[in-house]
């Protein structure tokens, strides 16, 4: 077991005869490293988010329900073909018009056994489109966290993963140059052993 002394902050900066360059390198782009992942993080994060929340806001603003009419029968619940449970929803072809008049059909979920002709509420954008009912105010926050904070790991890691090769890159550098040493000097220290 080694024995480890108390834990002194800041050891990487403190003044030290025995500190060589490359331990002051290896300080520094530690702390670079580490502050680039954090400013990545939180930058990358909260750009992500803003602009996630702000997509859904315009969608919440562009959207609009339309009423639709079925333009086929819905199969039923006792439908052989489907096998559709009793109280769930199944695809039907629908058929609307735009705001500018255009008519438009589509593929809509609707209540099992409806007839031709069932009115249906559907969501369009503002060319008519089919579109998916837009999040909530509470269902985008959540979304918009959830996305930013997954952008803001992937930033994060470009630079934690780059000061990890480069610390690496540096270690390696240290162990070469101490076996050049070595062996530069460890013959002059004499008394070598053969076994």
């Amino acid at each position: 077991m080694a024995f480890r002394g108390p834990k002194v902050w800041l050891w990487r900066w403190r003044r030290n005869p025995l500190k060589r360059r490359a331990d002051a390198v290896e300080a520094w782009v530690l702390l670079a490293a580490w502050g680039l992942t954090v400013l990545a993080g939180v930058l990358a994060g909260l750009g992500t988010a803003g602009t996630v929340e702000q997509g859904m806001a315009r969608e919440r603003v562009e959207w609009r329900p339309v009423v639709a009419l079925l333009t086929e029968q819905a199969p039923g619940p006792t439908d052989s073909r489907t096998g559709t449970p009793s109280g769930a929803t199944v695809w039907a072809k629908v058929r609307w018009s735009a705001q500018n008049g255009s008519p438009h059909t589509g593929q809509a979920r609707v209540r099992p056994g409806s007839g031709v002709g069932t009115p249906v509420t559907i969501w369009t954008d503002p060319q008519g489109r089919l579109v998916t009912k837009p999040a909530s105010p509470a269902e985008a926050r959540s979304r918009a966290a959830l996305v930013g904070g997954l952008a803001g790991l992937c930033a994060a890691s470009v630079p934690f993963l780059a000061g990890r090769a480069l610390r690496s890159r540096l270690e390696s550098r240290r162990i070469d140059r101490w076996g050049y040493e070595w062996a530069r000097f460890g013959p002059l220290w004499g008394g070598r052993t053969t076994g």
